[in-house]
């Protein structure tokens, strides 16, 4: 069975895959994982990496068992020590620079966090750097949870609009019944919709290493799932998966997106995001918008309307011989003020204006739909 083709993809690598069996890093599925990332690359593809094992590196580092129960407190001083491990082991695997980036609940849910780690991945990916992203374990509290990185993959397959979700495990994909207790337990190839009765597929964590279980990748397929991304659930200690996914083959178990996921994506911010203010572009800006789906740019906007933040949703209304027609609605990346002073200007002004170099546009193109 082939995967959809895809151009991004972000990869999730779970904590038995990096530190197998609690005994500390090992490279000995991550050089297979490093060689199906150098693969994607050289064929022209971009990946995200969400990556656990901080916690695990952490213990390691110290010594300690990792089937002892630990406080939060603790969790998060285990992090902040494995966490630089982590990385180097990322780093010596690759020829290219790898990116560090911390992420927590509360960066997809502020929206100008938001619209800045959106930013920040964009400009990683077109800089042609790897960047690898975990839970800020450091200072978080209630995201070290049950499936944390699991949910989190799926949330940043959103944030860098990616086509796939590949989650790796130490299991071949969904079984009809738990394998490690059924030995004839069928492997589940595809997800059509996620239900109930898919959810009772799914055990309890089956990693001392981890914090998920198949259910929270369950969760994250579904999260994807409902914003037009198809996962892939595979097995990364084997080295024919990940032969498989490189070919374009699933080697595990496919879920489908949801059906019209992506027109919906554009309905809910066409119809179910309010907008706090406007601009008025001028005829060039609309027809770049309009008829060649570009972004919006500060030289093509003669005026802001309103009071807004960054990451607010705002109207873009064209201008042409003193009549105005509403044109699109996007997310702009500049509040009201910021925007005021920058409008008509080109992008290599916006620093001496502004007093940083903040972003080339003022709405993107993926965060922007025609009206």
């Amino acid at each position: 069975m082939k995967i959809p083709t895809w151009k991004r993809a972000v990869l999730k690598v779970g904590s038995n895959l990096i530190a197998p069996e609690g005994q500390g890093l090992s490279t000995r599925y991550l050089l297979a994982i490093a060689r199906f990332v150098a693969d994607c690359r050289e064929s022209g593809r971009e990946l995200v990496i969400v990556s656990s094992g901080a916690v695990a590196a952490g213990r390691a580092r110290l010594g300690q068992e990792p089937a002892v129960r630990r406080s939060v407190v603790a969790k998060q001083a285990l992090a902040a020590i494995g966490q630089v491990r982590m990385m180097e082991a990322w780093s010596r695997l690759f020829d290219w620079p790898c990116a560090q980036v911390l992420l927590a609940h509360d960066d997809l849910r502020n929206r100008r966090r938001f619209v800045n780690a959106k930013n920040t991945l964009r400009e990683l990916l077109a800089l042609g750097t790897l960047p690898i992203v975990n839970e800020n374990d450091s200072v978080a509290v209630d995201e070290l949870k049950l499936g944390d990185n699991d949910n989190l993959a799926a949330h940043v397959a959103v944030l860098v609009e990616a086509d796939l979700l590949l989650i790796l495990t130490d299991l071949d994909g969904l079984y009809d019944a738990d394998p490690r207790r059924v030995p004839d337990a069928a492997l589940v190839p595809l997800v059509e919709r996620i239900d109930a009765g898919v959810y009772a597929l799914a055990g309890g964590a089956g990693s001392s290493v981890g914090t998920g279980g198949m259910r929270t990748k369950l969760e994250a397929a579904e999260k994807a799932a409902l914003r037009g991304i198809p996962t892939v659930i595979a097995n990364g200690r084997s080295v024919a998966a990940l032969a498989a996914l490189a070919r374009g083959e699933n080697p595990g178990t496919l879920f489908q997106p949801t059906a019209n996921a992506l027109r919906a994506k554009a309905h809910w911010m066409k119809h179910a995001l309010d907008t706090q203010g406007s601009v008025l572009v001028d005829d060039g800006a609309a027809r770049a918008v309009g008829e060649r789906g570009a972004s919006l740019l500060p030289p093509g906007v003669l005026a802001v309307r309103g009071v807004f933040k960054a990451g607010d949703a705002i109207d873009v209304v064209a201008v042409r011989e003193g009549a105005e027609r509403a044109l699109a609605k996007g997310v702009s990346q500049y509040d009201s003020g910021e925007l005021a002073r920058i409008k008509g200007r080109g992008s290599h002004e916006i620093e001496a204006l502004l007093g940083y170099a903040g972003s080339e546009t003022v709405i993107h193109r993926d965060d922007l739909v025609l009206l």
